[in-house]
């Protein structure tokens, strides 16, 4: 990846789909965030389920500085995996990512977005909370490496509709 200066104020990134010439950045981007990262096979496999798709983040230089992999499901969409490149992060990265996503709802179709979160990564959950997810419930021994548990996080268009 490039060495990019951290940005001082919000920016503007375009997001696209994921191709796989983006693996390299994608995948520092994923142990620069995570003390368990997903590998290569694992982010190969994933996108290759039918409904699974990665989009990427680029900044005005066209460095991949973000990322999400989702899965459509029958009435929502599961958030899987979402990192910002530290260089990048407060700088509203993060927040167009999710803004794309809350596009991809509707009362007609896939009702909400869902995810989970590991309960010690605690700038994920203040950060998903500002986005307007709300935790609905905790899914203990969730993760394979450790004890930890998942929280489950729910964002729905209309808030006052009933929590999955």
């Amino acid at each position: 990846m490039n060495t990019i200066r951290q940005p001082t104020r919000a920016t503007q990134v375009h997001i696209r789909w994921m191709i796989r010439r983006d693996m390299p950045e994608v995948l520092e981007i994923e142990r620069e965030s995570f003390e368990f990262p997903w590998s290569e096979e694992s982010f190969i496999r994933c996108l290759r389920e039918r409904n699974c798709i990665g989009m990427v983040a680029e900044n005005g230089s066209q460095d991949v500085i973000g990322f999400v992999v989702y899965e459509m499901c029958r009435d929502h969409i599961d958030v899987l995996n979402l990192a910002v490149s530290p260089w990048w992060r407060r700088a509203g990265v993060g927040r167009q990512i999710v803004d794309k996503l809350k596009t991809k709802i509707s009362p007609q179709r896939r009702h909400y977005l869902r995810g989970h979160v590991r309960e010690t990564n605690l700038d994920a959950l203040q950060f998903l909370k500002a986005q307007g997810f709300v935790a609905t419930g905790v899914i203990h021994g969730y993760y394979d490496h450790t004890d930890d548990d998942a929280i489950k996080l729910v964002y729905r268009a209309d808030a006052e509709g009933a929590r999955p």
